[in-house]
């Protein structure tokens, strides 16, 4: 019996789909853009925006007879045993493939945001965290360890990385993503991509594109973003992980930008990502997303225009649901109001990426191979080292930190005995497990209460919530306070909650109207400080908060941006001394609560000035972080002050470890554009390295900046390279006053208009260095 051409392993993979694309009917070709959600709840307290409302009605064995797209969520939607959730996946599976007459399985996709989110999997760091170790080959280690385990139990396609740059600190999505600045956020997310895909599943970038500068920080609010600010912030994430991460799928936003919904955007999704981009993977909606374009954003008056509006846009597969793409879509093709060519169109893509997968081959199995373990010690390490890694000490003015191991501590606050002060909301614990309270966590998370006393077991350690995350009863303060009175030294543990459309303080639909601490917990730092006994506050939040409000009255500062199930003990060790503090920040710490929204990528208009009685200069900026020993940074050196719009420079610096201690320094390259046709930031990041270094110990560290990396958009919208003066600045963070060295350089030649191949990285090499 001869193979039909689309079952040939041997055959290229375009061909494979021609040749079943030719023999699919107009149902079965439909049938491969959509996914549905099997358990979806319904009573209005879902995970996704309006899913009561917008989860449609099918038939199971009706659904499946024509194929199947995507089955979401088959482990993060209720607490289930990974064994025999895979096992139940396989059965799925095996009923889709006998169904169908070709026996095409689904593609399984899953959220892993912060790990795989499902019950009993690793919780690692959240994004922020991530930017906050400066790290991109830890963060690819990890990629690759959460691919392995979605791989592991049959999914193959995964709802990450957050690639959206942070430009209001009051968005409740915050904790998603990796930072404040375009090139941090491109660097740290396309390792995470490349860790996904080199484990064979496909990483999914998200939110295509401008969701996170809504409009007053409100989620899924207007987006307000000009055409160079989106071209040069928002976007710039994205090509870096499609270029350097070799991502294969996007997910458009939910947001519109100029009247124009992401998903109902050609120019967007059609000529940007594949005519000028190159893309070819697959763009799938974010959850009802579709259906959203006739609910939310009105410019389509039926499900039916819904769909023909995204599929004409270039959104293939609509998720979690086939609610618009399902029979609307069906019945308008075949009343000839939407062309079969798109159907063809998306249905190739879709195929294709099947085919890379291996669904298409004969061969293929669902069942799982192996033993499942989603939490082994090999994660926990991994998790525990990126949470050490991420941990930013802002402040410690007289040395109050290390802790005394004998020293009496009374460790306050509402985060300090919570194991869920160390999650963010897509970690499964706190995404789905509030639903189902009686079931466990699934996984070992220490509070930061207990990982404090295991850590110093010398020492007399007290408790006392003091008062509740966001409830602004102070009952318990006073308890706090006789806890700290009774100590050598206070340990204020405050934060965030995270949860989901408001059920939390930090999460997505989690916003908040400015940037105090939340409930009581201000009033209850004070009430320690008033004692007069050293307070070293502890954050565990989602977001930066404004502290100036205790500026010069706290012994210390420490910030973990929801570190994850090891964060208790990295936490506990950055305070007892074993960890040397290394995490840097990736966003800045505002002074005051108001004057949002302000991130450092400030045209001069943007900064302090004597036009303005309000200062928006941050109390720790972009990029800030303290150690416990010392760095100094020498023999700087720069090759030629004068390069082409289309030329090189070269720059060194070694750094050595001039302290007693163990260490990690972050060498930051910063640009500054003196003058330009329109207004550029007064500095932005275009390179880092991060050093650990023994006592005493050098590096040298070389930094190849071409000039594409100084491109911006000009009044045309093209993007170009001006010749003039630059400055590159070596520096500890963004701030003026921590600039090590300066390299001033002249671009010489015409205006460049660098292509799509253009640099985005700016390279470096690193040497060591005798003692």
């Amino acid at each position: 019996m001869t193979t039909a051409a689309w079952r040939d392993p041997d055959l290229p993979a375009a061909a494979r789909v021609d040749d079943l694309l030719s023999r699919m009917t107009l149902q079965e070709k439909t049938a491969q853009l959509y996914g549905v959600w099997v358990g979806a709840a319904t009573d209005g307290d879902g995970v996704a925006p309006l899913q009561s409302e917008m989860t449609a009605a099918w038939d199971w064995d009706e659904l499946i007879g024509h194929g199947l797209g995507q089955l979401t969520r088959s482990f993060g939607t209720a607490p289930v045993d990974p064994a025999l959730g895979a096992q139940a996946l396989a059965r799925a599976q095996r009923r889709i493939m006998a169904a169908g007459r070709f026996g095409v399985p689904a593609v399984a996709h899953e959220e892993c945001l912060a790990g795989f989110t499902t019950w009993g999997a690793t919780a690692y760091p959240v994004p922020l965290a991530w930017g906050a170790a400066f790290d991109p080959p830890l963060v690819e280690e990890m990629g690759r360890q959460i691919g392995r385990d979605l791989r592991a139990v049959g999914v193959h396609q995964g709802l990450a990385p957050v690639l959206d740059v942070v430009r209001d600190p009051r968005w409740g999505r915050v904790e998603e993503t990796i930072g404040e600045d375009p090139y941090l956020v491109g660097t740290v997310g396309a390792a995470y991509v490349r860790g996904l895909e080199s484990a064979g599943v496909v990483a999914t970038l998200k939110h295509f594109a401008g969701y996170a500068s809504s409009a007053g920080a409100r989620n899924l609010a207007p987006v307000r973003a000009g055409v160079r600010e989106f071209a040069d912030v928002t976007l710039v994430p994205f090509e870096m992980a499609l270029r350097e991460g070799g991502a294969r799928s996007v997910m458009a936003a939910y947001t519109d930008t100029d009247g124009v919904p992401a998903s109902a955007d050609p120019g967007l999704l059609t000529e940007l990502l594949r005519e000028r981009w190159g893309f070819t993977g697959t763009v799938v909606a974010d959850y009802f997303g579709v259906g959203f374009l006739e609910t939310l954003h009105r410019v389509a008056g039926s499900p039916a225009e819904a769909a023909h509006t995204a599929l004409a846009a270039g959104v293939d597969v609509e998720l979690p649901t086939l609610k618009c793409y399902g029979a609307p879509l069906l019945d308008a093709v075949r009343d000839g109001t939407v062309p079969e060519e798109l159907i063809d169109r998306a249905a190739r893509r879709v195929l294709l990426q099947k085919c890379e997968l291996g669904l298409l081959d004969a061969d293929f199995a669902p069942e799982p191979t192996g033993p499942i373990d989603l939490d082994p010690p090999g994660n926990r390490d991994l998790a525990r080292r990126l949470a050490e890694e991420s941990v930013v000490l802002l402040d410690n003015p007289d040395g109050a930190l290390p802790l005394s191991p004998d020293a009496r501590i009374a460790v306050v606050g509402p985060r300090a005995a919570d194991a869920l002060a160390m999650l963010g909301c897509y970690s499964f614990p706190s995404h789905v497990l509030p639903r189902h309270p009686e079931v466990p966590l699934g996984i070992e998370i220490p509070t930061l209460l207990d990982a404090v006393r295991a850590e110093l077991p010398d020492a007399k350690v007290t408790f006392a919530e003091g008062c509740a995350v966001s409830d602004p009863d102070p009952a318990g303060i006073a308890e706090a306070v006789a806890r700290a009175s009774e100590a050598d030294v206070c340990v204020a543990v405050l934060g965030d909650r995270a949860g989901l459309f408001g059920r939390g303080t930090s999460g997505e639909g989690c916003d908040v109207t400015d940037l105090r601490l939340p409930g009581a917990q201000g009033e209850l730092l004070d009430a320690l400080v008033a004692t007069g006994v050293p307070v070293v506050l502890v954050l565990l939040t989602g977001r930066p908060y404004a502290l100036g409000r205790w500026e010069g009255r706290l012994a210390a500062v420490v910030q973990a941006f929801f570190p994850g199930e090891e964060g208790g003990p990295a936490v506990a060790g950055v305070l007892s001394g074993r960890v040397g503090p290394s995490g840097r920040l990736p966003v800045s710490v505002p002074r005051q609560p108001g004057g949002q929204p302000w991130t450092y990528l400030q045209p001069p208009l943007g900064l302090a000035g004597e036009v303005s009685n309000l200062d928006p200069t941050p109390l720790y900026p972009f990029g800030h972080g303290r150690s416990y020993t010392t760095f100094g940074w020498d023999g700087f050196e720069g090759t030629e002050p004068r390069i082409s719009t289309d030329g090189s420079f070269e720059l060194t610096v070694t750094v050595r470890n001039t302290g007693e201690r163990a260490g990690a320094e972050v060498v930051q390259l910063y640009l500054h554009d003196p003058v330009a046709s329109v207004t550029r930031p007064d500095v932005r990041l275009i390179g880092y390295h991060r050093l650990a270094l023994e006592p005493g110990e050098a590096a040298r560290v070389r930094f190849r900046f071409h000039a594409e990396l100084s491109a911006f958009t000009d009044r045309t919208g093209t993007r170009v390279v001006e010749p003039g003066a630059l400055e590159l600045r070596l520096a500890g963070s963004s701030a003026a006053a921590d600039v090590r060295h300066t390299a001033r350089l002249e671009l010489t030649g015409p205006v460049r208009r660098p292509g799509t191949d253009r640099r985005l990285w700016c390279r470096t090499e690193v040497s060591a260095v005798g003692g």
